[in-house]
């Protein structure tokens, strides 16, 4: 036996190990607000050119099966945050600007978690989950934070763009204030004022990046856009073959092109993990202001697929494969304990939903960790349990539900939504993307198979359809 050789060999295992350990990956993660699957030109957009998200999905890895947990902000973005389906940790809907509820700070984030490994870390843009101090991001982990505090919708001002009347029920809601840490900084008042969002958080971010090249950091950049109202900077009015929505998505491919830029001169990109994604589907009753599922049913509001699968790219030079594409089922609540994985540091002490698939993501596997997605929904209280995926079957379990059936919006004006009753239906997603075509009397099996895990669900994370309270739930932060 060669003994040297396989000293040799053991000694350049421990060095790789070694150094992956020492050289902790820079990460940004960029959230997008209501950007829909089919947004961008490698998802399937036509008439909006986007080549930084083009060079990006080039440069790294494409999720076609990425799932936000709950195809609403505050709910979504707390997943993100805390690895956790979002009732787990107390926390449904879009919060309001009177709002009691906030992200509990016991709860541990992923800033919180790298900010322990040693990493600098910042939030700019939309927060979306505590409307007052401390409830605010650096006291869940960042250490800075620049940005409106929920959706850019959430002010005085009707869609023609004008102060409310006391009869409009946005009448007492405060004005649109931009944040640095806890204290505010400025006040939009018009959609002029909206116009410099993206440029500003743009401008924020890069300087973060040139403040930080000699790393680790952690950026997470939650953009307001496209979320209505829409705005642009001038350098991008009337620049796309789709109106005021198409030169939104234009300004936020360049934002994109920004980030690649700084970190590109700053020579960090081989130790640059980016993430783009979104919070859910577009928000489609307002027409020609919001964006495209991709062919999927319905969109934001709803557990069909056009609210909760939203486009991913993962990009690591040198780590993720270029070009590459990856089928396997994944939610934004396995971000958490992936990017965990990537810098070395801990996991949360307390239980969390996520499951690491920086395998998938580095190409050690194709195959994808998770089996099986619960498809919660609420505005406000405890959520329903309006669906289960197994693989690629999605059983839709009965429950009310929006739909966007109706007349649609215009010009930043909403359409009707209509409240329907969807009755249980089986889908198999692989042969039916757009969930036109009910199997469950072809499949009975699986019917049953995906009912219990329905009662699974039920008895850990709750059910209001069913009045289950769940046995494993955390508390939110009550506001006084």
């Amino acid at each position: 036996m060669n003994y040297k050789f396989i000293t040799a060999a053991l000694f350049s295992i421990s060095l790789c190990y070694l150094v992956r350990a020492q050289k902790k990956p820079n990460i940004i993660l960029i959230n997008i607000d209501d950007m829909g699957y089919g947004d961008t030109e490698p998802y399937g957009m036509t008439g909006i050119p986007t080549p930084n998200f083009n060079l990006v999905a080039q440069q790294g890895l494409r999720l076609t099966h990425f799932m936000a947990a709950q195809p609403i902000c505050s709910a979504s973005r707390a997943a993100l945050l805390t690895g956790c389906y979002s009732n787990r940790v107390g926390i449904s809907g879009a919060i309001m600007p009177d709002g009691k509820i906030a992200l509990n700070p016991e709860e541990e984030t992923i800033a919180s978690l790298l900010k322990n490994a040693g990493y600098k870390t910042a939030m700019i843009g939309k927060w979306h989950l505590g409307n007052k101090v401390p409830y605010f991001p650096i006291h869940y982990g960042f250490d800075s934070y620049f940005g409106l505090k929920y959706s850019n919708d959430m002010w005085p001002v009707d869609y023609s763009g004008n102060p409310v009347s006391v009869d409009n029920n946005r009448y007492t809601w405060p004005p649109l204030t931009l944040y640095n840490g806890d204290l505010p900084v400025d006040t939009l008042k018009t959609l002029d004022d909206q116009s410099a969002l993206t440029t500003l958080y743009t401008e924020k971010a890069v300087e973060f990046i040139q403040l930080n090249t000699s790393g680790p950091f952690f950026l997470y950049l939650a953009h307001s856009m496209p979320h209505v109202p829409l705005a642009v900077s001038e350098k991008f009015e009337g620049k796309s073959e789709l109106g005021l929505f198409g030169d939104v998505i234009m300004e936020l491919d360049w934002s994109v092109g920004r980030i690649l830029k700084a970190i590109d001169e700053a020579g960090i990109s081989e130790n640059t993990l980016l993430i783009i994604t979104s919070d859910n589907g577009p928000w489609k009753n307002f027409g020609n202001h919001a964006g495209s599922t991709g062919g999927f049913r319905e969109g934001k509001s709803t557990t069909w697929d056009g609210g909760n699968r939203v486009p991913c790219y993962v990009r690591w030079p040198g780590r993720i494969e270029a070009a590459s594409i990856n089928s396997s089922m994944m939610t934004n609540m396995d971000i958490l304990p992936t990017i965990v994985d990537a810098a070395g540091a801990s996991l949360p002490q307390k239980k969390i939903d996520g499951i690491n698939f920086l395998p998938v993501w580095l190409g050690e596997t194709k195959e994808g960790p998770r089996e099986v997605f619960y498809y919660y929904f609420s505005y406000k209280g405890p959520p329903n349990l309006e669906g289960i995926r197994y693989k690629h079957w999605k059983l839709v379990l009965p429950h009310s539900s929006q739909s966007y059936s109706a007349l649609q919006g215009k010009d930043g004006f909403p359409g009707i939504m209509e409240q329907v009753n969807v009755p249980l239906a089986l889908y198999n997603l692989s042969l039916d993307p757009g969930e036109d075509h009910d199997v469950k009397d072809l499949y009975p099996e699986m019917v049953e198979k995906l009912l219990q895990m329905a009662e699974e669900a039920r008895e850990d994370l709750g059910d209001n359809v069913t009045g289950k309270i769940g046995k494993n739930l955390r508390t939110a932060a009550f506001i006084e």
